[in-house]
């Protein structure tokens, strides 16, 4: 309580001190709060999304072919999840995540398979075994970027391979496209920004030259880790 000069002399006056801040009375105007239930709604989107597609896949009535459609859909929208945890963890330090071995070829051939269903061009894909030491969720984004990259680009054809040169795995894309050449910034000088991050923030680096179908030939080179069991 205070008192205040004037016609109210000698009559208190409450004066309102600041409101309890808790997230449930938080106004609806608060950007954070706002990101914060929309990341929660999406959680849920997503986790009904791989239930419905969890008991498409399981049921007697698909044919092999629309199982397979189902499946590269369900690894689709895992990925996914993954990205929205990684965006939700206000814990994880300003940086890249803690690197692990990833087994290289198995993870380009599941995005190759993924993006044959979904783009009109050729998709090759020749993976030698390899393992990297570097974080999966990174470089699926790379390999990802790239490759969406080539798809748009190409007229009829993309090639992906991957080697183990000399301490090194090497992925290497290469389309039939128009190549790249002088112009305005966009999508894909964009998601060469991201890759170019990603892979050079775990001790890689990214080659970008004329390929040997004539269009782009974009080449992500990160440091080898030692062979380990299957699977």
């Amino acid at each position: 309580m205070t008192t205040m000069n004037g016609p109210a002399a000698g009559r208190a006056v409450p004066v309102p001190g600041p409101p309890e801040v808790t997230e449930a009375g938080l106004g609806s105007g608060d950007p954070l709060l706002r990101r914060r239930r929309l990341r929660h709604d999406i959680r849920h989107e997503l986790g009904t999304i791989i239930m419905l597609a969890s008991a498409v896949a399981v049921s007697d009535d698909v044919g092999h072919e629309s199982r397979e459609r189902i499946d590269q859909l369900l690894g689709e929208t895992r990925w996914l999840d993954h990205l929205l945890r990684q965006l939700e963890d206000d814990s994880e330090p300003q940086g890249l995540p803690a690197p692990e071995r990833v087994r290289v070829d198995h993870l380009v051939a599941e995005v190759v398979s993924g993006l044959r269903l979904a783009t009109p061009c050729r998709v090759g894909c020749d993976a030698e075994p390899a393992w990297a030491y570097m974080d999966s969720l990174s470089l699926w984004r790379a390999v990802r970027n790239v490759l969406d990259n080539a798809c748009r680009a190409a007229a009829h054809q993309v090639d992906v391979r991957v080697r183990a040169e000399g301490g090194w795995i090497s992925i290497r894309v290469d389309d039939d496209g128009p190549g790249f050449g002088p112009g305005s910034a966009g999508p894909a000088s964009l998601g060469l920004g991201i890759v170019h991050d990603l892979i050079s923030g775990y001790g890689g680096s990214l080659e970008i030259r004329r390929g040997e179908m004539g269009g782009a030939g974009v080449r992500m080179l990160m440091p080898a880790a030692m062979p380990g069991p299957e699977g």
